[in-house]
């Protein structure tokens, strides 16, 4: 459980005077108040308003062309491609059309040269490799199987099954893509091996998530990702998408899943709360200048963030007797995993704590005060990723306040929510701090698990309902 406001970092038994004043001067980085988060949600808003109206606004607001609400009782077998920051999942998908479902699943880890190189070939690989090993073929009377694709990569859609990428993050550098419709390369790839599979539909993973969690649980409003990375999805009125042109023509609709792409908020740092150890990561980082939001929320870079703050408090001589390692020095190798083992340890000694900067980090002989300090570093940081996550959200449930007077459903994926130690909770906490009680109530997190997977064959049945 993150400690409720991170104040313990202030009050270290044992702590000398001049170790306390360097953790004041960081506590006062992290520390998010009240009125920040406020501020916060107001920018969210005028940001999402840009964003209706014009192609280039402050938020993308993408349309995904998904206009049809999952009721749960979608039947069918579909296949589906989960392309995320670490792994590919491919999945063979049995809508049962009683919200539920039969998954069968396997996992392929993303090589560097596939980051870099050579992506589709190898998805396509992936691909072979799983209908093989499963015998599987396309219904009776078709000659492809339909697959669902959910790309966790910024893009602009022209239609359901059209998808042009806008930019790589998540450490991907592929060449030759931005720019281009994914969902076709992916089906040249597919072509070039004589694998008989359709893409029907290309899905953000944001939205398959609340895809997902709307099959099971109709009332779904919002999809979210905590995870490697971070964005929000939510069901807009067609009348607030002002900027709405399509280029080919699809069917009248009352409403229409919107990808955010919050990641981008504040890109011109107006509002959010940066401190210098985030200026550190970003000037370093692959998207200088870009994402800047989900850079101080998500897994790939929370670590990060840490790492520069306890080198900040070696470089000063009050951490670790000013000692560091080759390790510690190294860009990325604090990785957000042995964050949640730091902040979960309950131990008298940090025992998990000690292991992890004396093994894993290479610094040996830490005292009780070091481990201390880490543990409380990693969660004041920990707890404005939390807090920071909690006001997008709700900025975005007050964004149709109209959905608050009755109970709703927010589909979460991602390994923040699901494994960072007390962050479902802070964001229940912060949610009724900011909604206030009587509304607070009506709101369900969940969690969609594995829901991009789910979610695409979703949107691909829909797809092939609606569109063929």
């Amino acid at each position: 459980m993150i400690n409720n406001d991170g104040t313990k970092l202030l009050n270290i038994e044992g702590a000398s005077e001049k170790l306390k004043t360097y953790l004041k001067e960081l506590y006062d980085d992290f520390n998010v108040s009240d009125d920040k988060i406020d501020q916060i949600i107001q920018r969210f808003h005028v940001e999402m308003q840009d964003g209706l109206e014009k192609d280039d606004g402050y938020l993308p607001m993408l349309p995904s062309f998904v206009t049809s609400r999952p009721t749960g009782e979608e039947k069918g077998t579909y296949l589906s491609l989960d392309l995320g920051g670490t792994n590919l999942r491919v999945c063979n998908v049995s809508l049962n059309g009683d919200s539920t479902f039969g998954l069968v699943q396997q996992k392929y880890t993303i090589t560097n040269e596939a980051k870099s190189e050579n992506l589709f070939d190898w998805i396509a690989n992936c691909v072979d490799l799983f209908i093989v090993e499963h015998s599987l073929k396309p219904d009776h009377g078709k000659t492809m199987i339909p697959c669902g694709f959910t790309f966790s990569f910024p893009i602009i859609q022209s239609a359901i099954n059209r998808g042009t990428l806008l930019r790589w993050n998540k450490g991907f550098s592929v060449p030759n893509v931005v720019g281009r419709d994914v969902a076709v390369m992916t089906q040249n790839a597919f072509m070039r091996k004589h694998i008989n599979v359709k893409i029907v539909a290309i899905v953000n993973d944001t939205v398959g998530s609340l895809m997902a969690s709307g099959y099971v649980h109709p009332n779904t409003q919002m999809g979210i990702i905590f995870g490697t990375g971070t964005n929000g999805c939510y069901w807009e009125k067609r009348e607030k998408i002002l900027k709405w042109n399509p280029k080919e023509d699809i069917p009248p609709f009352e409403e229409m899943i919107l990808n955010m792409e919050w990641g981008a908020f504040d890109k011109i740092s107006s509002t959010l709360p940066y401190t210098p150890h985030d200026n550190k990561l970003n000037r370093k980082s692959i998207s200088h200048g870009l994402q800047v939001f989900e850079k101080m929320i998500s897994g790939l870079y929370l670590g990060e963030v840490i790492r520069n703050a306890l080198l900040w408090l070696v470089d000063r001589r009050v951490l670790f007797e000013g000692r560091s390692s080759d390790t510690l020095n190294a860009a990325n190798k604090l990785d957000t995993a042995y964050v949640s083992s730091i902040v979960a340890d309950k131990s008298p000694n940090l025992d998990d704590v000690k292991l992890i900067i004396e093994v894993t980090l290479s610094i040996p002989n830490t005292t009780l005060i070091d481990r201390t300090v880490v543990q409380e570093v990693c969660k004041i940081i920990g707890l404005r990723a939390n807090r920071l996550s909690a006001a997008a959200m709700c900025a975005v449930l007050l964004w149709r306040p109209e959905i608050l007077d009755k109970e709703l459903t927010v589909g979460i994926d991602g390994s923040m929510y699901e494994f960072y130690p007390g962050f479902e909770q802070g964001l229940i906490n912060e949610t009724y701090r900011i909604l206030g009680p009587e509304r607070a109530k009506n709101v369900k997190l969940t969690l969609a698990k594995d829901g991009s997977g789910i979610g695409a064959a979703v949107v691909a049945m829909i797809a092939c309902r609606d569109h063929t």
